[in-house]
């Protein structure tokens, strides 16, 4: 499949996740076949310690719809996004985490939001009491209060990178470290629209989380004032004559 035929490209980060790939592949395959749309799947491994690069390996000589790379070093949930973000080939762009919170049952539903905007947003505020506990849904909703509070967004669920947008969305942002909670504020400085679906939210079958309240609050505090001061300072202009 060439890059100019590829429509939708799925971009999955992936660390220490190999009892949920084959299982997440499946039902990305259920939920995108009936649609008739060309598609593949960018995975990204964060340099895992298990077995899940092997697997992946195997997983993309099976299926030439399964592309995968590997990181030198772990870098990270942000890097591994970014870095399946470039590989992409498709004309959208589809995220979503590898550990199956995450419903690809969801996949059409965030597709079809694009006929009314640039970038949808799954929002899990709806669902997720039936699949966190009490410390992961009161930090959650902290962090989104903070963020929103402090950046003037009205993102319901800024930590959740189940999202479908079009490639022209992020075709001249400056992504960093951390940059996948603010990903729908950056894509509207850009003058994409966004919006929000309710999806669903499961329990973690296999494998451990990788962040907890340090990472979606204390330890992006300092990214979301660096957001804040580039939406002051960000510079808005359109060119509406030529010569030449």
């Amino acid at each position: 499949m060439t890059a100019s035929e590829t429509e939708i490209s799925v971009v999955l980060p992936c660390h220490n996740e190999q009892d949920n790939l084959q299982p997440l592949l499946d039902a990305i395959r259920k939920a995108l076949d009936p649609l008739k749309h060309s598609y593949e799947i960018v995975i990204t491994d964060d340099r895992s310690s298990d077995g899940s690069w092997a697997l992946l390996q195997k997983l993309a000589a099976a299926d030439p719809r399964v592309r995968a790379q590997r990181f030198e070093k772990q870098c990270g949930q942000s890097a591994a996004l970014w870095a399946g973000m470039k590989a992409a080939r498709g004309k959208i762009i589809v995220t979503l985490d590898a550990d199956l919170q995450n419903d690809p049952a969801d996949l059409p539903k965030l597709l079809a939001g694009l006929a009314q905007a640039d970038c949808v947003c799954g929002t899990r505020v709806e669902a997720r009491s039936k699949g966190d506990g009490f410390v992961r849904i009161a930090s959650s909703r902290i962090a989104n209060w903070v963020r929103n509070k402090l950046s003037g967004e009205t993102i319901t669920d800024a930590g959740c990178c189940y999202r479908a947008f079009k490639r022209e969305c992020i075709a001249e942002i400056k992504f960093f470290n951390g940059g996948h909670r603010f990903l729908p504020t950056l894509i509207k400085m850009e003058g994409f629209t966004v919006t929000e679906v309710a999806i669903s939210h499961h329990p973690r079958t296999a494998g451990q989380a990788h962040y907890g309240v340090w990472n979606r609050l204390f330890k992006s505090f300092y990214d979301l004032l660096a957001v804040r001061w580039m939406k002051k300072r960000f510079l808005r202009f359109k060119v509406v004559d030529r010569v030449k």
